[in-house]
């Protein structure tokens, strides 16, 4: 006979004597041996009793099987007399591994191969939904493998039964898997963790306690879906992953849009529940140090790879959660690929090339989505290695080839209202870390007097950006700014530093058709009574668009070298001016 006990988490031990043969062990109706325990699979494993060796089988349990506080890898486990094993929260203890005569043997291994084909049988009677989550976890244990275009969610209608089954899968899995508690998921890598949470779903489906929708999604496609949103990114992963997008959109749970081109289109997807979403956003905000309640509903964050996030909830959002994330470039650019893309000209590459080089303030304008950040990081690659840069950023998302480069983020109060570190403190505090350039990601306040004022004071040949539609609004918003600091100056004494602190203005647009164009670069050129002067450098002019609806255009110098092109001259630096001549014949 084989002796064993089972012993509960309330401590009733309950023992058991068995002839050689198998047993099903689990918390299913059916099993020989039950498991009463919510961390039990409902076919855990079979127990394997013969007068050679007994041993246990994992049946591909959720959370396995355990001996000495570690799971244990292997599929079959030899017991011996004394041995103390766990499932779930039930411990195994033998009493006495030996087994009955070799006829009783006999006669035993014959009744397991009948319960063995009987099992066989049931097995090949699951629905074809459930073999294809099998296949969904064997994916998910080589990531390697890009998700085929079929088995994208974007693919499939997702209707209301639909969203209901996954709603009610994410309910039970909290009853099947308790990652935090069975183990240290700080040792588990992402496939890993993906693979176990795969199980578990798994096993809530297998258990027929939720009823499968007839659906055309393939049931590893929803499997994919329910695991991405228990501990990944939900349906916005798959969005992730695709190049073609630059800019993700959530307006609540039901609605998903994504930026192809320039062009905003409906996803086709969304979120289970509103709880979904915010179980994500928490996941994105809570390891940079953020938090998103509804004593703090609004904030900005990164995602691992750099891609800006911008989340607002409610009570400040009526249509649920908002999460708004515009993609990082996994390629650095360049500037040869803003002129591939017709985002610039090579005329104007060379000039601004040389006027970073030279340690000339720039400062790029333009409106939301018009690729301001990503220009300034491209202008950044021209700064020489051998000079000192310090970045200053709400959220860190430049990347800048140097190797001399510090970089400071914001910070937001925490939970009491203390702990808040601005812009404006950063920039005060860079400018007593020796310096040789400042790059700010973005001005939108009081910061810009202290970025003005560092530009004055030999911190030359910084480089930031901000919103507005022309050069010249830019030079007002600017004022506007400098005022908010709340620091009371005349006007004439704002543009003053301005005028001498700024040297060149660099104007950028998205047109309709999702195309974007640096449309001038200017140079300030002092100032004449009240007003700043501006002097154009280059312009894109639009000339209309092809049949495809692309723009038609072209880009032009003035005829006109900026100032510092004489100073550099009068140094002994050879310069090109023929860059700036008028063009009459190129068109983009």
């Amino acid at each position: 006979m084989f002796v064993f006990e089972l012993i509960p988490e309330n401590g009733n031990a309950k023992s058991y004597s068995v002839k050689s043969g198998t047993y099903s062990m689990g918390k299913g109706s059916e099993c020989q041996i039950p498991l009463e325990d919510k961390y039990v699979s409902k076919h855990h494993a079979n127990l394997i009793v013969s007068n050679d060796t007994s041993y246990l089988q994992d049946n591909g349990s959720t959370n396995g099987i355990w001996k000495a506080g570690k799971r244990v890898t292997s599929k079959y486990i030899a017991l011996n007399t004394g041995d103390r094993l766990n499932m779930g929260k039930l411990e195994l203890i033998v009493k006495d591994a030996h087994a009955d005569s070799k006829e009783t043997k006999a006669t035993n291994l014959k009744k397991s191969k009948k319960q063995i084909e009987k099992e066989t049988a049931k097995e090949q009677k699951k629905s074809s939904q459930v073999k294809e989550s099998v296949v969904a976890e064997k994916n998910d244990e080589t990531q390697a493998q890009p998700q085929p275009e079929d088995e994208k969610s974007s693919q499939y209608h997702h209707s209301d039964e639909v969203i209901q089954f996954k709603r009610s899968i994410h309910n039970k899995l909290l009853e099947y898997l308790d990652l935090h508690r069975r183990t240290d998921i700080s040792d588990m890598s992402s496939a890993q963790l993906r693979q176990e949470t795969s199980k578990a779903v798994k096993q809530v489906i297998e258990s027929e306690e939720i009823p499968v929708p007839e659906t055309d999604i393939p049931m590893g496609t929803l499997i994919k879906e329910i695991v991405s949103e228990s501990i990944g990114l939900g349906p916005i992963e798959e969005y992730l992953d695709d190049e073609s997008v630059t800019e993700i959109m959530v307006n609540g749970p039901n609605q998903i849009y994504v930026e192809r081109k320039g062009k905003i289109e409906e996803a086709g997807t969304r979120y289970s529940s509103e709880q979904a979403l915010m179980s994500v956003i928490e996941r994105i905000v809570t390891p940079l140090g953020r938090r998103i309640d509804e004593g703090a509903p609004m904030v900005d964050a990164r995602l691992e790879d750099g891609s800006r996030v911008n989340v607002i909830i409610p009570p400040l959002a009526l249509n649920g959660p908002v999460l708004t994330i515009r993609k990082f470039t996994k390629e650095k650019l360049k500037i040869d690929d803003l002129i591939d893309k017709g985002t610039i000209n090579e005329n104007m590459a060379k000039f601004l090339e040389i006027a970073v080089k030279y340690r000339k303030n720039i400062m790029v304008s333009g409106g939301t989505g018009s690729g301001k950040t990503t220009t300034l990081n491209i202008l950044s690659n021209f700064i020489p290695s051998d000079e000192r840069i310090v970045t200053i950023e709400d959220s860190a998302e430049l990347q800048l080839s140097q190797e001399h480069v510090v970089s400071l983020e914001s910070r937001t109060a925490n939970i009491e209202g203390k702990g808040e570190v601005a812009i404006r403190d950063l920039v005060k505090n860079s400018l007593r870390m020796r310096p040789d350039r400042i790059v700010i990601g973005e001005c939108r306040g009081g910061e810009a007097l202290d970025m003005l004022q560092a530009m004055n004071t030999g911190h030359d040949g910084s480089l930031t950006t901000g919103h507005a539609n022309t050069p010249r609004d830019f030079l007002s918003r600017l004022e506007v700014m400098v005022l908010m600091s709340g620091i009371e100056l005349p006007v004439r004494a704002i543009r003053e530093q301005i005028a001498s602190a700024v040297d060149i203005i660099i104007q950028q647009s998205r047109f309709s058709s999702g195309q974007r164009r640096i449309t001038s670069i200017v140079e300030v050129d002092g100032i004449e009574g009240e007003k700043i002067l501006l002097q154009n450098i280059f312009e894109y002019k639009q000339m209309g668009r092809d049949k495809s609806g692309a723009l038609k255009g072209k880009y032009t110098g003035f005829g006109y070298a900026p100032s510092f092109y004489t100073e550099l001259k009068d140094a002994g630096v050879a310069l090109d001016h023929s860059i700036f001549e008028i063009n009459e014949e190129e068109t983009q």
